[in-house]
């Protein structure tokens, strides 16, 4: 029983395989939605919904970033709400986001308003700025150890 998975470590798995079907090859993110230890949904990033991949046509780029992906976090909110799937926390059940890189802004706003109390991250990914705002809003931010933070974290 030594070597069992936390919960943590075990959902950040499943996000790692999830970001396995990104479409976008400048950046690999998988993301999944967790309340009560079951998966409400998944995302991970690719082109809008009938548009051809980043990986067979290239990329839109703007500002050194490719804009023609949604971002895994958002396709998780989006596929749970095609489903009829609620992810706001419960009183007792905070729903927590698994997700491979820290969330860029937009998509922070995003899942702090779809009532997210919790955000595990494997990776940090650009934008310090959530760490003061889900300080702000009460929602935990767990990322890997203080060597991987970003110097204005550590």
């Amino acid at each position: 029983m030594g070597n069992r998975s936390s919960w943590d470590q075990y959902f950040m798995d499943i996000a790692r395989q999830v970001a396995s079907r990104a479409t976008c090859d400048r950046k690999h993110v998988g993301a999944l939605l967790v309340r009560d230890r079951t998966i409400l949904s998944t995302g991970y990033n690719g082109s809008i919904r009938g548009m051809p991949h980043c990986s067979d046509v290239g990329h839109l780029m703007e500002n050194g970033h490719c804009v023609a992906t949604v971002h895994a976090e958002a396709n998780a909110i989006i596929q749970a709400a095609k489903n009829g799937v609620r992810i706001d926390s419960e009183r007792d059940k905070p729903t927590t986001l698994y997700t491979t890189a820290s969330p860029c802004w937009p998509c922070f706003k995003l899942i702090a308003n779809s009532g997210v109390h919790r955000i595990v991250y494997g990776e940090f990914y650009r934008d310090p700025r959530i760490f003061e705002y889900a300080a702000r809003l009460g929602i935990e931010l767990v990322g890997p150890g203080p060597e991987e933070q970003p110097a204005e974290r550590r």
